[in-house]
């Protein structure tokens, strides 16, 4: 592999080490200390030596050039074509036996995988996944075994497939349950009780006070409020909420208790300018929204209510920023969230009882019948309508029934082993679909979820991990690189965590090597998906040795192809570089579009195999060596900018009309280089004639097309270039051919 300067591990010397950033003392130690792992690990053997190394030698401490020229040099030699890329983790059968999917293979591994086929949870995990896609009931009777599941009518079957014009089949058919109720529910053998923290979480500011804390019995207290206030407000069973506001404790308790009073939560990112507000409340149709007046980041106050009150929104219940009281005027037919409660029949008594009774009477009410009679519902009734962008302007509303929070869940269990005991903490929102992840995959099965109510790209945030004592930390790649680049998270305690998550862009290797080795070197595992798909369907597993920015697996029970120029499916042992197209028996997965055609959107045009015609996706593979895969874009027009999914026809719409000299514009995302990692955003742009002469046109086009895509998209965009050019190439039906711009960009290097 390419390596970090030109030296093997081998001829390194104490000079190496001190200009990785040692002192001469410790520089002649830890040479002293390399040689004997050298000896022991055996010349020539890198895993062995890199294992070695790793859990020995490096700590947290080192600078990361040491933890460079450690990883790049024992690897230097590594023959990455035929071995595929190097690992860095390696999973003991101490730890995979441990885990949730290594428990049942020792306990049902050869009943499941045929007699005496079953050696131990690594060399069987293929074998296994192979037998989840084959027999998926049975998994999934298994995965429900281990959630926190509670039907008021049993499902007839797992899934009914008589019907060609539901590929993935009718899941659970005769189910009837409120998912959010099963979330709010104890399921004491799964460990999930009532006074086991639900949720931790603490406010910018408080760095210096201990996490707070909710317990279930609590979380379903307060959750219960808000769906009697709902029901008090006049919504309905159906009627469709939007929740536009910070992923923080409120947030959480308001999204459940939507689903909980039989309402559809509407999800909408807070970072969305106001006609991207508009857009998603006028697609789905919402017949309210929760808000709160500004967000406060850094000690400012991000105006939010202004940009709602911008969308036209239906009634809004505004939440204060302070938890104190509302800093903004509202309109006369919103509400605060005092007034919210203060409004609904029966909420009084509770507010009454809290104040006159204290906590003791709290719990003792909460456990005796006073909580909301949940709404129970068929299994494919919504729960959450969630957007998408394809290759439209318009973005993909997405609903959620009951079976998507179902495949959350279980895809945590099955991958990052999650359970109750586990603190899992993902920093995102619930505009996106990892928000409704997280809330599903933690109540579902034990686990505490884990809140920072402020900005992750600070020092603040990894001192919340610290003083959490999270488990499981889900990351962005552009989230990583900030925390590396600026060095915040120097000297913090991340010892408690035992395995990373990251989606939503490529991965970079150097980026990873830093984050893994906060944590000595715990593994990070890749997942994508999509939010059609409610989860992922490639992802590492922590039974297989893991390697930087790659993907280890196919998701339990998710089986795919990948496609060639021709559309014809590469055969599996190969590898190849082409369009994933998913096989469409997935539970969770979705089956209409609010306002597109689910049919014509992912499976016109696809190929048919055995039957079966499968599935589009959008996203480019690469299948190496020794099984891994790593992402290599989109097919279609579609790219993710900081984690953020946007059609290219989203921003050239708002960079086309920006200034009166552009004729029209094409986006491109770039890799940032050989290490992968986020993507950065190129606009090529034509002009409809000559600029005045004296001015750089391409950094004043980058400045007005950057400050148009934060009025009018989303302030986290950001224009890496721009790049001029006198035409476009075009196909024969006259679309622009962006892969060919992206092909010349890449030969420019930009």
């Amino acid at each position: 592999m390419e390596g970090f300067g030109a030296k093997s591990v081998e001829e390194l010397d104490v000079g190496d080490l001190e200009s990785a950033g040692l002192e001469p003392s410790e520089a002649l130690h830890f040479y002293q200390e390399l040689q004997v792992a050298l000896q022991r690990a055996g010349f020539g053997k890198l895993e062995s030596i890199w294992r070695l190394v790793s859990q020995s030698l490096l700590t947290p401490r080192h600078p990361h050039a040491l933890h460079q020229l450690m990883y790049y040099s024992i690897y230097k030699n590594w023959d990455e074509l035929q071995c595929g890329p190097p690992p860095y983790w390696f999973p003991s059968l101490e730890i995979a036996r441990s885990t949730s999917i290594g428990q049942l293979l020792e306990a049902r591994g050869n009943e499941l995988l045929g007699n005496k086929a079953h050696v131990d949870p690594i060399a069987s995990f293929t074998n296994f996944y192979k037998f989840s896609v084959q027999h998926p009931e049975i998994f999934w009777s298994i995965a429900f075994e281990k959630l926190s599941l509670h039907f008021s009518v049993e499902p007839k079957q797992m899934v009914d497939s008589s019907d060609s014009s539901r590929p993935a089949g009718k899941w659970l058919p005769g189910a009837v349950l409120n998912v959010a109720h099963c979330c709010l529910l104890p399921k004491p053998s799964i460990g999930k009780t009532d006074d086991r923290i639900a949720i931790k979480w603490r406010d910018e500011g408080g760095d210096d006070l201990p996490p707070s804390t909710m317990k279930l019995w609590e979380l379903r207290h307060h959750v219960s409020r808000v769906a009697f206030s709902l029901q008090a407000a006049g919504f309905q069973r159906g009627d469709r909420i939007a929740i536009d506001m910070p992923m923080h404790i409120h947030a959480v308790i308001i999204y459940l208790a939507i689903i909980l009073a039989g309402c559809v939560v509407v999800s909408i990112a807070d970072s969305f300018v106001s006609s991207e507000i508009a857009a998603r409340l006028a697609i789905s149709k919402a017949k309210g929204i929760f808000t709160q007046d500004v967000i406060v980041r850094g000690g400012k106050a991000i105006p939010l209510y202004s940009r709602v009150l911008g969308a036209k929104p239906p009634k809004a219940v505004v939440l204060p920023s302070d938890g104190k009281s509302v800093r903004v005027p509202i309109r006369n037919q919103d509400v605060s969230w005092e007034e919210f409660f203060a409004n609904g029949n029966g909420t009084n008594r509770y507010r009454e009882t809290i104040e006159n009774l204290g906590a003791l009477s709290l719990r003792f009410i909460c456990r005796s019948g006073d909580e909301f009679p949940a709404v129970q519902l068929p299994v494919e009734s919504w729960t959450n309508i969630l957007f998408s962008s394809g290759t439209t302007a318009e973005p993909k509303a997405i609903p959620w029934n009951q079976t998507t929070p179902m495949r959350c869940a279980a895809d945590s269990w099955a991958h990052f082993d999650l359970q109750a005991g586990d603190i899992y903490c993902w920093p995102t929102n619930l505009g996106w679909m990892v928000g409704p992840y997280i809330i599903s995959a933690c109540l579902l099965s034990g686990a505490t979820m884990a809140l920072y109510n402020g900005s992750p790209l600070g020092r603040s945030f990894g001192r919340f991990v610290q003083d959490a004592r999270v488990t499981i930390l889900g990351t962005v790649p552009s989230m990583v690189k900030t925390w590396k680049k600026v060095n915040c998270m120097d000297s913090l305690d991340w010892s408690s965590i035992r395995s990373f998550g990251t989606t939503g862009e490529a991965s970079s290797i150097d980026d990873d090597l830093w984050l893994s080795a906060r944590a000595w070197y715990k593994p990070i595992l890749e997942c994508c998906g999509g939010t059609e798909l409610g989860s992922a369907f490639l992802h590492g597993s922590l039974l297989q040795p893991q390697a930087f920015a790659a993907f280890s697996t196919p998701s339990l029970t998710a089986a795919f192809v990948l496609l060639d120029d021709s559309g014809r499916p590469y055969p599996d042992d190969q590898p190849c570089s082409g369009e994933i197209a998913l096989f469409p028996k997935l539970l969770g997965a979705s089956y209409t579009l609010l306002n597109a055609d689910h049919h014509k959107v992912y499976f016109e045009g696809m190929p048919v195999i055995n039957g079966i015609q499968l599935r589009r996706h959008g996203d480019v593979f690469e299948r190496i060596a020794g099984g891994f895969y790593k992402a290599k874009g989109r097919a279609d027009d579609t790219m993710n900018l900081g984690g953020i999914k946007v059609s290219s026809v989203e921003i050239e719409r708002v960079c086309n009309t920006a200034h009166s000299s552009v004729l029209e514009t094409a986006a491109i995302a770039m890799p940032q280089g050989k290490g992968g990692g986020p993507d950065n955003l190129i606009v090529a742009a034509v002009l409809k004639g000559a600029l005045p002469p004296g001015e750089n046109h391409p950094e004043m086009l980058k400045r007005i097309f950057l400050k148009a895509l934060h009025d009018n998209l989303n302030p986290l965009f950001k224009v890496h270039a721009v790049v001029l050019r006198p035409e476009f190439p075009r196909t024969a039906s006259n679309k622009i051919m962006r892969r060919v711009l992206r092909a010349q960009m890449a030969r420019s290097k930009l």
